[in-house]
């Protein structure tokens, strides 16, 4: 299956705004956003005329899909689920994304970036209800349980990635047990709650896939 394998930094400079893909790096003083790096390719003043309608969705829909590291058919595909669900049609992407198998193993802290994530849960480090699954985009349930297998409790980058819990905690929509290393989804996220989306504007991306 294709997938991005350039730098993570230069899609984070693209879209001029952290999209957090890099773990621990995004919080300190190496994140190329906190430096104020440039946007990646030549030509950056003759990119820079005010946009289009089309343009702001576009970024909008892209910055989206980076964060949930996510290719452009899948999330089409998601967002389409979106659109066949009661209510608005930008929360229930939102719920979507939030209960992909991937992002709540990132969101539980088990690991530290969702790419790392992804790759714990495609090498079969995941277990959901005690059954082995290795499809990052797997749609958890209400009261399913999330743990990582023996191996992975004992690697050095889940015992790091727990540093985040102790001093942040996680989503009220989860619960974790830090000493065993599982997890559980409590209640469908709501928009509100995902605070660190606070600034995408959702309603952009479901303008943009409606026309």
């Amino acid at each position: 299956m294709a997938r991005y394998t350039g730098p993570q930094c230069r899609l984070c400079r693209a879209e001029g705004s952290k999209l957090f893909l890099k773990g621990e790096r995004c919080f300190s003083d190496r994140c190329a956003v906190t430096k104020k790096r440039p946007a990646p390719g030549k030509n950056l003043r003759s990119r820079q005329n005010k946009r289009t309608d089309y343009g702001v969705q576009l970024r909008e829909k892209q910055k989206m899909r980076r964060i949930y590291c996510m290719l452009e058919k899948q999330f089409r595909i998601t967002f389409q689920k979106a659109a066949k669900m009661p209510g608005r049609t930008g929360d229930s992407l939102i719920a979507l994304l939030e209960k992909r198998l991937d992002n709540i193993v990132y969101r539980l802290r088990f690991a530290s970036s969702r790419k790392q994530a992804r790759q714990m849960v495609s090498h079969g480090h995941v277990f959901v209800n005690g059954q082995r699954v290795t499809i990052p985009s797997y749609q958890l349930k209400v009261n399913d349980k999330v743990e990582l297998g023996e191996k992975a409790k004992k690697l050095l980058s889940v015992k790091e990635s727990m540093k985040e819990y102790t001093r942040s905690g996680v989503a009220p929509w989860l619960e974790v047990n830090p000493d065993a290393l599982v997890g559980y989804l409590r209640a469908v996220p709501r928009r509100g709650d995902v605070t660190d989306l606070a600034d995408i504007r959702e309603q952009l991306v479901v303008e943009l896939y409606s026309k």
